[in-house]
């Protein structure tokens, strides 16, 4: 999906809002990888999955997902030949125990999810590994019980230091000792066990000196027969450590053997933990589970934007696609046409992606194959790009990127540059949009493009509601009419002054601006007269170009021979130009609906057929199709001239 669209729609904040429901870093590592899927049947396999996991959880059946962890590292070491600590082997234990669990779980609910619930017929179960990690590994450490050898050595290692401590304080109690003992407790210094004796005592007792205070008063000494004592514990304890790398390889060898099925434990663990988190996430947002199509059509029914939960919006009920593929909303600023917009975006991105969305049951999205986007000002510093010039750079790449399958959504088309102009350029840009079979929804101030989705047959109108006391936004979409900018009723509020708001109200009234009356008599003259020279000017001017317009505007007739002259094709003229100017050119039995400035003229019909010569029987194939074409989908004007056509035959 593209990139910018992702961006814009803040896909990944509903991701990062998912991640908090996964119970793993194993789910949230598919969470962040996770991205809209094309394909209509994988994305209703995804949808059903979310549905089953919500299913199972509003019936209070939680999945034991308890003490799964992501140990995907682990399993690389030890793939590695590295042999595992004994935390990361409890890990795996902890981890082969949600396994078995989920499993078992699955597999006794597979009645309410039959979809997820076959998961759990992939799982390997691994029991062995799991009881015999349990019996070797106590906590943090290798247990006593994991060999013989290992617990007769602990035991050893235990009368050993109840030697030592005996020997110790039978050293401290003596009556002999009791003069040179700076301190009577025991110091444990590197594995020594020393006692304080006063430096000027130091080589009076039998022993090691370990250590001297940093003043030199006091010498930490080893006694002898303490000393011999604490190499054997330090023996002991040196068997005890090749005893315990000997359990840890033990163990380590056998997950070696068993790697690939942990491995596919682990996908499909994390699979169920993205799928509970999707489940969990639909039920924080009251969502649904949409119906999708292929066929463009989009009807969302009291949907609401998932990021907006803090602020209060009337639920947005929106159609396009069943005739119409172009939607232009017109409305103030700061109306929430926007929102309107980016609600449609993240919605389809959502049910893309397998979630569901906030909405009321009979909500219906169309997979679209790239959801294309031209939102906020996209002004480049870097590139000395100025708004309008970034924003037609983006619809350029938009249109060349476009398909039927695509919805195109743009936000204040053709702003930024002049009003005139930017109307034409925007009215443009959404006819070829549609002409390629795009869904398009559009935001504009624009009158002329209000005017145009009037006549147009593909496009129509809405508009967001506005609350003139508050000014602020309603977010309700109104199908079917345009809006108002409230210019008026926002600039009152903000108290800009009468005299200033009944100026431009005036000004709007007016055909033409005239100079204000504040100016003397002599120069209110010059201005006028400037201005009615211009206008003249202007007139003129119009009338010659209007004049040489009509003089060289080629009149099509049917039958004329004409060249397509971007398709770069040679076809006959099928009927006349309409009201948009556009003429149908038949080409190979195909026709073609190009504007008549567009098409070159290579022989008039008067020229090309003798007097009298029936035009239909060139198109005779052509009109039979389109007549039954017309019948089938259940025209009135076909059924009103065949009605005609037997009423004809009948008076014969």
């Amino acid at each position: 999906m593209n990139q910018n669209t992702i961006k814009t729609l803040e896909y990944e904040k509903i991701k990062e809002e998912l991640k908090l429901y996964c119970q793993s870093g194993l789910g949230k590592e598919l969470v962040e990888a996770l991205a809209p899927f094309k394909d209509k049947r994988a994305i209703k396999n995804r949808l059903k999955e979310t549905s089953e996991g919500k299913n199972l959880l509003k019936k209070n059946l939680v999945p034991p997902l308890g003490g799964l962890n992501n140990i995907k590292s682990v399993i690389e070491k030890a793939d590695k030949g590295i042999i595992l600590e004994p935390e990361d082997i409890r890990n795996i234990g902890d981890f082969l125990r949600a396994s078995r669990n989920t499993k078992a779980f699955m597999e006794k609910n597979l009645e309410y999810a039959p979809n997820i619930g076959a998961y759990a017929f992939s799982m390997i179960d691994c029991m062995g590994i799991e009881e015999e990690i349990n019996r070797c590994i106590k906590g943090q450490s290798v247990s006593s019980e994991a060999t013989k050898e290992l617990s007769k050595i602990r035991r050893h290692i235990e009368n050993t230091k109840e030697k030592i401590d005996k020997l110790v304080r039978d050293f401290l109690g003596s009556s002999k000792n009791k003069k040179y003992i700076q301190e009577f407790f025991i110091s444990i210094k590197n594995g020594f066990y020393t006692i304080p004796i006063k430096a000027a005592y130091k080589n009076q007792i039998e022993g090691s000196i370990v250590e001297v205070s940093s003043t030199g008063s006091t010498a930490f000494i080893e006694p002898k027969a303490v000393s011999k004592a604490n190499s054997e514990l330090k023996a002991l304890k040196a068997e005890e450590a090749i005893e315990e790398y000997q359990v840890l390889a033990y163990l380590t060898g056998i997950i070696y053997e068993k790697i690939k099925s942990i491995n596919q434990n682990l996908e499909l663990m994390a699979q169920y933990d993205m799928v509970f988190a999707k489940s969990r996430y639909s039920i924080a947002l009251d969502a649904v589970e949409p119906e999708i199509n292929e066929e463009g059509i989009i009807e969302i029914i009291e949907g609401r934007h998932p990021l907006l939960k803090e602020i209060e919006v009337v639920p947005l009920n929106f159609l396009i696609g069943k005739d119409k593929n172009t939607l232009v909303i017109t409305g103030p600023n700061a109306g929430g046409k926007t929102v309107t917009l980016k609600t449609v975006g993240i919605l389809s991105l959502m049910t893309q992606s397998g979630l569901h969305i906030p909405a009321k049951e009979g909500t219906r999205l169309s997979i679209f194959k790239e959801i294309l986007t031209d939102i906020g000002d996209n002004q480049s510093i870097e590139n000395s790009l100025s708004t309008f010039s970034s924003h037609m750079q983006n619809i350029s790449n938009i249109i060349k990127s476009s398909t039927k399958s695509s919805l195109i959504i743009l936000d204040e088309i053709g702003t930024g540059t002049d009003p005139r102009e930017g109307a034409a350029i925007a009215i443009s840009i959404l006819e070829e949009l549609s002409d390629k079979g795009c869904i398009t929804v559009a935001t504009t101030h624009y009158g002329e493009i209000k005017e145009f989705a009037l006549e147009h047959p593909r496009f129509q109108n809405a508009s967001v509601k506005f609350d003139k006391e508050t000014l602020r936004p309603l977010y309700e979409l109104v199908l079917g009419e345009s809006g108002d900018s409230n210019a008026f009723w926002i600039i009152e509020k903000f108290d800009i002054g009468n005299k200033i708001i009944e100026r431009a109200k005036n000004y709007i009234k007016a055909p033409t601006i005239k100079p204000p009356p504040y100016i003397s008599d002599e120069e209110k003259s010059k201005v006028l007269k400037v201005l009615k020279e211009k206008k003249e000017v202007e007139k003129n001017k119009e009338s010659k170009e209007a004049f040489l317009a009509q003089r060289d505007k080629i009149i099509f007739q049917r039958g004329d021979r004409v060249k397509l002259l971007e398709e770069n094709l040679i076809g006959l003229v099928y009927s006349l130009e309409d009201k948009f100017g556009n003429i149908e050119v038949m080409v190979d039995k195909t026709i073609y609906k190009p504007h008549s400035t567009r098409v070159k003229l290579l022989g008039k019909a008067g020229e090309l057929y003798p007097a009298g010569y029936d035009l239909d029987t060139l198109f005779k194939d052509y009109k039979e199709r389109k007549l039954n074409h017309d019948l089938e989908r259940g025209s009135k004007k076909a059924l009103k001239k065949i009605r005609k056509e037997m009423q004809k035959n009948n008076r014969h």
